[in-house]
C-alpha cells in the first residue's frame, strides 16, 4: 500500500451519518477498582453541549408523558406515565444506570417514521424508570414494541454497577410497530466498543442446548443472572420475510444482515473501535488491514485487556487521534505545519472523479459533550455514580466529576446558558470552544499548555473525589446529596473559570503569530528597562517550507551579485 493510500483511501459510500458518536464499555472485572464504565461522545455540529437534569417525581394514576423528538423537539405523541420516576443527570440515573448510544443507521427501508420513540426519547424515558441494566433492556424493548421505534439502527450501551450490555436495534419499516434487536452482556473481565456501526454478529440462540439466551417472548426471565443474551423472537424470521437472510439460524449475524459493512463503516467507524482495542491489547494491531478494507476477518465484539483499565485510561482513550498509527490525523498534509487535528467537513472529497476519505478519530472538533460514566458498586447509589463530564473536543477539554445524585446543574453546563447561535461568556461549551478553536491553527505549539492545565485539574479531581466520597458516607442521604451537589457544581464553575483564564493566557502568549518568551517560572521575559517582551518567531518547519517552494508560493531572494546584473 502506498503512503498516499494509507491516508486517503478511494471508495464508494453514502454520506456520513450526521450523528457520529463513540462508546467504550468495561465490565467490573476489567477495571482496576471494580467499577463498571461506559463512555459516550455526542458528536454533531448541530448539538449544543450541555448537562441535562430530569428530577425525580411522582405522578398520579392515569398520567401521560409527552414524547418530543430528541433532535428537533417535535411532539410525537404520549405514553402512559409510571407512578414514580428517578432522578437523571445526563445519561445516568440515581441507581447508577447508564445508557449511551451510537447510530449505525442500517437498512433505510426499516426506518419507521411513524414510530413514537426516537432513540433519544427511548434513552431518557428508560433512565427515569429503570433500576438496573436488565430492567432497562426490558423497558426499552417493551416501549418500542408498544409504541414503535422512530429512529434508524442504534447500538446502545447499557450498564449498572454490576454489569454492562450492548443492545442493537432497528425498526421494522413504516406501518410495522416494533423493532428487531439483540442484546449481549459484556463478560466481566472484558472491554467492548461501538462507533456508529452494528457490531453484534452471531449469538447463542434458544433451543440449541444453550441456557444463557432467551427470546423476548419470555423477557421477564432476563432477571435470571444466568441469562447473558436476549433477542427479539422475530429477529431472524423477519429478516427471512424481508429477503435479507436465507441461511441457517445458527449462521445468522445481526450486523451483516441489518447493517451490511461498506468501506465507510470500516474506515470511519470500525477504525475507532480498533484505535481503542489496540491500546489495550497490542495483538489487535493485526486488524489494521480489516479497517482498511483489505481483509474480511472482523474484530471481536469484546477483548480482554492486557492490563486492567482505570477511569483515567478511559479519559485518555476518549482523546485518541490515532497516535502511533498510519492514520494519525496530526501527521498528514491536512494537519499543516503545526500538526492541527482540525478537519473541515465533509471528510470525503472527489478528485478527478475518484472519491477519497480522511480518517475520523475518536476525539473530534464537533463533539458537543462527552463523558466517562463510572458506576461503583461498593458505594451507596447516591455516592457511587459519577459522570465525568466534559464539553467540546475531548482532546482539549476537561472531565469534571458530576455525581449522579446531584439535584441541580451547574450554570456553566446549563442548556439555557447560551446556544449554538447565541454566545455566552459563562457557558462552558463556548469557553472550551474558544480554547480549542484558537489552538487548532498552531496546535503543536499550544497543545502542551492546554494539557498542562488539563492534567493539573484532573489530578486535582483524582485526589479530591475519594475525600468527597468519605465525607458523604458519614452524612444522612439527603445531606449527602446536598453536599455532593454543591461539590459538583462548584468544581464545574471553578474549572470553567480556569479555562477562561487559559484562553486569555494563550491569547497573550501566542498573539499575532509569535510566541512570547518565558522564564522557568512562566513569567514573560523582557530586557531590563524595555517595555516590549522578547518573542520567538517560529516560522514554518522545513518540510512545509519545501512544499511552499514546490508550489511556487514564494519569490526566491536574489543575491547581491544577481542584483548588480540588473539591466
Amino acid at each position: 500500500m502506498t503512503k498516499k493510500s494509507l491516508f486517503l483511501a478511494a471508495f464508494s459510500f453514502a454520506s456520513i451519518a450526521a450523528l457520529a458518536c463513540t462508546n467504550f464499555l468495561a465490565g467490573r472485572g476489567a477495571t482496576v477498582d471494580g467499577s463498571t464504565m461506559i463512555t459516550y461522545a455526542a458528536d454533531s455540529y448541530n448539538f449544543f453541549g450541555a448537562l441535562y437534569i430530569q428530577p425525580a417525581a411522582t405522578h398520579p394514576p392515569g398520567a401521560m408523558r409527552d414524547i418530543h423528538d430528541w433532535h428537533n423537539g417535535r411532539f410525537r405523541g404520549q405514553i402512559p406515565q409510571v407512578e414514580r420516576t428517578y432522578n437523571v443527570i445526563g445519561n445516568m440515573n440515581e441507581h447508577q444506570v447508564t445508557i449511551a448510544e451510537t447510530t449505525f443507521g442500517g437498512r433505510v427501508e426499516l426506518v419507521d417514521s411513524l414510530g413514537m420513540l426516537d432513540y433519544g426519547s427511548l434513552i431518557y424515558v428508560t433512565l427515569q424508570r429503570a433500576h438496573n441494566a436488565r430492567h432497562a433492556i426490558k423497558i426499552m424493548t417493551t416501549l418500542v414494541a408498544e409504541h414503535g421505534f422512530g429512529s434508524g439502527g442504534e447500538s446502545f450501551s447499557i450498564g449498572d454497577p454490576t454489569e454492562v450490555w450492548i443492545m442493537e436495534m432497528i425498526g421494522m419499516g413504516r406501518g410495522n410497530t416494533g423493532a428487531v434487536w439483540v442484546a449481549k452482556r459484556v463478560p466481566d473481565n472484558y472491554v467492548s466498543a461501538h462507533a456508529n456501526h452494528a457490531r453484534i454478529t452471531t449469538f447463542p440462540q434458544q433451543g440449541r442446548r444453550i441456557t444463557n439466551s432467551i427470546t423476548c417472548r419470555n423477557i421477564h426471565r432476563i432477571f435470571d443472572p444466568n441469562i447473558e443474551v436476549v433477542y427479539a423472537h422475530n429477529v431472524i424470521s423477519f429478516a427471512r420475510e424481508m429477503g435479507f437472510f436465507s441461511g441457517r439460524d445458527e449462521d445468522f449475524s445481526f450486523s451483516d444482515t441489518y447493517a451490511p459493512l461498506d468501506f465507510r463503516a470500516l474506515f470511519w467507524c470500525e477504525a475507532r473501535v480498533w484505535a481503542f482495542f489496540r491500546q489495550l491489547d497490542p495483538e489487535m494491531d493485526r486488524y489494521f488491514s480489516y479497517i482498511m478494507g483489505e481483509t474480511k476477518q472482523r474484530m471481536p465484539l469484546w477483548i480482554r485487556p492486557v492490563e486492567k483499565v482505570s477511569v483515567e485510561d478511559f479519559k485518555r482513550l476518549m482523546r485518541d487521534q490515532f497516535q502511533g498509527t498510519p492514520l494519525d490525523v496530526t501527521q498528514n498534509l491536512a494537519a499543516g505545519p503545526f500538526n492541527s487535528k482540525l478537519r473541515l467537513a465533509p471528510l470525503s472529497f472527489t478528485v478527478d472523479g475518484v472519491e477519497f476519505a480522511q480518517p475520523r478519530p475518536i476525539a473530534t472538533q464537533q463533539t458537543a459533550f462527552s463523558f466517562v460514566a463510572q458506576m461503583r458498586g461498593w458505594l451507596p447509589n447516591h455516592i457511587g455514580g459519577i459522570l465525568w463530564f466534559g464539553v467540546d473536543d475531548a482532546a482539549t477539554s476537561l472531565y469534571v466529576p458530576m455525581y449522579a445524585s446531584m439535584t441541580e446543574v451547574p450554570h456553566s453546563f446549563c442548556i439555557t446558558n447560551g446556544s449554538l447561535i447565541r454566545y455566552s461568556p459563562t457557558s462552558a461549551f463556548w469557553v472550551y470552544n474558544k480554547v480549542a478553536n484558537f489552538a487548532y491553527a498552531r496546535y503543536s505549539l499550544m497543545k502542551p499548555d492546554i494539557v498542562k492545565v488539563q492534567q493539573r485539574w484532573e489530578n486535582h479531581f483524582r485526589t479530591l473525589v475519594p475525600k468527597m466520597d468519605q465525607i458523604a458516607l458519614q452524612l444522612p442521604e439527603d445531606e449527602a446529596r446536598a453536599f455532593l451537589t454543591h461539590f459538583s457544581v462548584s468544581q464545574a464553575e471553578a474549572s470553567t473559570a480556569a479555562w477562561s483564564r487559559l484562553f486569555e493566557y494563550l491569547l497573550v502568549k501566542f498573539l499575532d503569530g509569535v510566541q512570547k518568551k518565558q522564564d522557568e517560572h512562566g513569567n514573560f521575559i523582557s530586557q531590563p528597562g524595555d517595555l516590549w517582551p522578547e518573542v520567538i518567531r517560529h516560522g514554518y518547519p522545513e518540510w512545509f517550507l519545501r512544499k511552499m517552494v514546490e508550489h511556487n508560493q514564494n519569490v526566491r531572494v536574489k543575491s547581491a551579485e544577481e542584483l548588480k546584473q540588473r539591466r
